[in-house]
């Protein structure tokens, strides 16, 4: 049995034995973390070719969904223009307006024949 001066020593001895991997660790993570912050910070600031393209096609739906609900609104009012309406014919014009800004942002598909 060990006298009770060296049980504190010897839990001691452990405990430092114990905790020198944890120390590591976090010696290693302190000096890990600027790098990792870094690159962190150019990952969020980069966007790589394919989430451009990406965003991209998505935009492209976005306006091709647009002109699609356009070409069925200028329908109807067309429709109630003919019938003598001129609040639609008004807005006709307003819609072709709309569908003349946005054609230009919608690619053309070439003819597959």
């Amino acid at each position: 049995m060990l006298p009770m001066r060296a049980l504190p020593l010897t839990a001691l001895a452990l405990a430092s034995f114990a905790l020198q991997g944890c120390l590591a660790r976090a010696a290693v993570d302190v000096v890990t973390l600027p790098v990792k912050a870094v690159s962190a910070g150019v990952d969020a600031a980069t966007t790589s070719q394919s989430e451009a393209d990406e965003k991209r096609g998505r935009e492209i739906r976005k306006r091709e969904e647009r002109l699609g609900k356009l070409e069925r609104d200028l329908e109807k009012q067309m429709e109630r223009c003919a019938d003598g309406n001129d609040k639609a014919c008004d807005e006709a014009q307003a819609i072709r307006a709309e569908m003349k800004a946005l054609i230009p942002g919608i690619p053309v598909e070439p003819d597959r024949r």
